[in-house]
This record gives C-alpha cells, structure tokens and sequence, in this order.
C-alpha cells in the first residue's frame, strides 16, 4: 500500500522538501506519495496527520504546537520543545526532531567549534542552542530584544539583545532569523554584524537557496560560509530515515535527496 506523507506549514508553497522526499521516493523504488498541506489552524494538525498519513514533517509556525499535541515526543525535542518529523505509530502521533542534528552535520567541512553565536531566538535557535550546549559547545545568544531570552537564560546561555551585547570571539555566527529571506536586512544593526565578524572564523545562515546580505558580508570579508541548504538536506535524510524506521540507507537517501539542489 502506498505510504502517504506530507510537509504541515503556513506558508508551505515554496518548501522545497516534497522534491527531495520524492527524489528519494523515486531513486530508492519505494512506493510513495509526499505532498504539500497548507494549514493555517495548528489545532487541526493532529487529525489531519492520523487521518490521512503514515508520516509528516512540520515546518513553520506549526513545530511547537506540533510538541504539544503528540502523543509521545522522542530524543532532543523533548528539550527543544519543537517538532519537525511526525510518525504515526499505531494510531499515535509520535514527534522528533532532525533541525538539530541536521545543522550539526552541515558545519562539519568548517572543523572544530568551540563556541557558538546565535543571531535569533526562534524554534531553529533552540534547536541549535539545545544541540551544541548537549555537544559542551559554548553557546551564545543575541536577539533584538530580551523578551524572548528565557528559554536560553534557563539553559544557562549567555545572551544578549542590542544594547547591552558585549562581543567576544567565536568559531561560528549563525543567522537564524528571517532577515534577508524576503527583504536586504541584516539581522541586526549593521555596526554590530561588522564587530562580530572582526571576531569569527565561519558563518551560516539558516536561510536558502539566496546569498543573503549576512553572507554577502561575510563573503566580502573572505570569511569561510554557507547557507542553509546543508541543514536542510540533512534534516530532511534524517526524516526520511525515521519515516522508514531505519530501513534505508542514509547515504543513499543524502544522494538521491541533493538532486533537489541542483535541478530547477
């Protein structure tokens, strides 16, 4: 019987992960149907996934009202308190969480990190904040205001918002915010992204498949970076591993799922 599973967000049009599902579908002959679902009511997710497929992954505003409506939640979005991978197991919807450990493996060509800034403190901050403070990686954090700190003060991060940064050195700045997605923003003041790149060795953006102007600074700067297309592809070939329970070959799945990257 065909496997049914599909992507949950608000807007969803432009989620490029039903080409690497399929390609992945397609490249392994496996029989199954990966879609798209607009859902503008997270309220509903939960009887639309059960009704209708065996797996899903969330994508935003959903992930953490995804958390909260699951049966049982596995591994580190227990501590993330967000959602991106879905299983229905018997009638139960079962959550994970592959944000996180796909980033971790999309900045392992840059080397050793030791200690991290975050730009940001959405559900992809905390799932990386979660992921390097768990690998006893320095953490810290640097948002626009402090009201939405305290998840990342309870882990016991350093943060900081605008006025009060106070800048160090840094392995890694990583962009989580959605400055540049849509617009040619920074995402912070441009004084304060020029500082912290006199202090970094590498640089990310969670943003893809555009050379936001956090990279292009960075570029210009001849500062080793990427963007956020690895985290992507990698979160998605740890999805589709637990779609099938660990039956498929991930190497094989990262093959067939990179051709989404580089085909119109």
């Amino acid at each position: 019987m065909t496997k049914k599973f599909t992507i949950f967000g608000n807007p969803v049009e432009h989620s490029i992960s039903p080409t690497m599902h399929t390609y992945a579908i397609k490249g392994l002959g496996l029989d199954a149907a990966y879609t798209k679902t607009h859902l503008e009511e997270a309220s509903k997710l939960k009887t639309e996934f059960l009704t209708h497929f065996d797996a899903a992954n969330v994508t935003v505003p959903h992930k953490e009202a995804a958390f909260a409506l699951c049966d049982e939640v596995r591994g580190i979005a227990n501590k993330i308190k967000a959602v991106n991978t879905l299983i229905n197991e018997n009638g139960k919807m079962i959550g994970y969480n592959t944000d996180a450990e796909g980033f971790v493996k999309s900045v392992v060509p840059f080397g050793t990190i030791n200690n991290v800034l975050i730009i940001g403190a959405g559900g992809t901050a905390k799932a990386l904040a979660t992921i390097f403070n768990q690998k006893n990686i320095d953490v810290t954090i640097l948002n626009r205001s402090s009201n939405r700190l305290d998840f990342f003060e309870k882990m016991g991060l350093k943060t900081f918002n605008w006025e009060n940064f106070k800048i160090s050195h840094y392995d890694l700045v990583v962009n989580t915010t959605s400055a540049g997605l849509q617009d040619e923003n920074l995402p912070a003041p441009k004084q304060i992204i020029e500082k912290i790149f006199q202090h970094v060795k590498f640089a990310a953006d969670a943003i893809y498949n555009k050379e936001t102007p956090f990279l292009k600074m960075a570029k210009s700067l001849n500062i080793p970076h990427k963007d956020g297309a690895d985290m992507l592809l990698y979160q998605g070939v740890l999805a589709f591993d637990l779609f099938y329970n660990h039956q498929c070959d991930q190497e094989q799945i990262t093959r067939h799922m990179k051709k989404a990257f580089t085909k119109s």
